[in-house]
């Protein structure tokens, strides 16, 4: 089976560059426009894509993020669209990493085994449930390994140094580093004194850590490489031009946030 991150971290390994993942929410503002936004990010220079699926609670998110999350309901958007969007995408960009991001509500309620079939289906490389803790990961990781989709665990500044190995052992794709407290947006300000998650997940072969939570700006993107990051995820600043109905800026930015990226070569 393709392993899409591998060949993505190999390839920006080669080239001397980290890996820059792009958030939306699915089904924002309605379903054809995020069809277009998703072939807007990759036009930019995403190397991957990570997708919300709607929800009403989405408690790990900030105020930009859930209100594209309302925006995507109210045009209707269910997860069976969701799953529509992403298997017409997957033929569209075969080589593009593609995550969920999402809640476990959403992933129980046609059941578990249920859920992570339909995202295999539909060509998704990984999953991450939001709202499910470490110790209770088990089934969930069980089911996304029985059907090839990798399960994307979270990491942050103080989690213990035992929980970095149970997440080096149970997790795939790449780890999801938190680069602050509280919840998703776009900062002005963002530290990375992340020096001793980043080396537990090493010493245990965690899979390549990503940083998320308020990633908005070329900066953050270079100060997340310099502080030993493989990558980063940026969600609320994109979004934020999806609700100003600023599409058409979506690939400059892409490509700006990319471009910082490519930096790492240079140092």
């Amino acid at each position: 089976m393709m392993d899409r991150y591998a060949d993505m971290f190999a390839r920006l390994d080669a080239a001397g560059e980290g890996a820059f993942g792009a958030f939306v929410t699915l089904g924002d503002p309605d379903r054809e426009t995020s069809a277009r936004i998703l072939d807007l990010l990759v036009a930019g220079g995403a190397d991957m894509v990570e997708v919300g699926i709607p929800f009403s609670d989405p408690i790990a998110d900030g105020p930009v993020i859930q209100a594209s999350a309302d925006r995507a309901l109210r045009a209707g958007t269910r997860p069976r669209d969701c799953f529509d969007l992403l298997r017409a995408f997957r033929a569209r960009h075969p080589l593009i990493p593609v995550g969920i991001l999402t809640y476990a509500n959403l992933v129980l309620a046609d059941g578990r085994d249920a859920f992570y079939g339909r995202a295999a289906q539909a060509g998704v490389d990984s999953i991450l449930v939001a709202d499910v803790p470490l110790l209770e990961a088990g089934p969930y990781v069980a089911a996304a390994r029985d059907v090839g989709v990798a399960p994307v665990l979270i990491a942050a500044a103080n989690t213990p140094p035992e929980r970095l190995a149970q997440i080096a052992e149970l997790g795939g794709g790449y780890t999801y580093c938190v680069a602050r407290a509280g919840v998703t947006g776009a900062d002005e300000q963002v530290r990375f004194d992340h020096r001793e998650m980043l080396e537990g997940l090493a010493r245990h072969r965690a899979p390549p850590p990503i940083f998320g939570f308020g990633i908005g700006r070329p900066a953050h993107v270079e100060a997340a490489l310099a502080a030993g990051a493989a990558g980063v995820i940026s969600g609320s600043a994109i979004v934020e031009r999806i609700a100003a109905g600023a599409l058409d800026s979506l690939p400059g930015f892409i490509a700006e946030m990319k471009s910082a990226t490519r930096r790492r070569q240079a140092a």
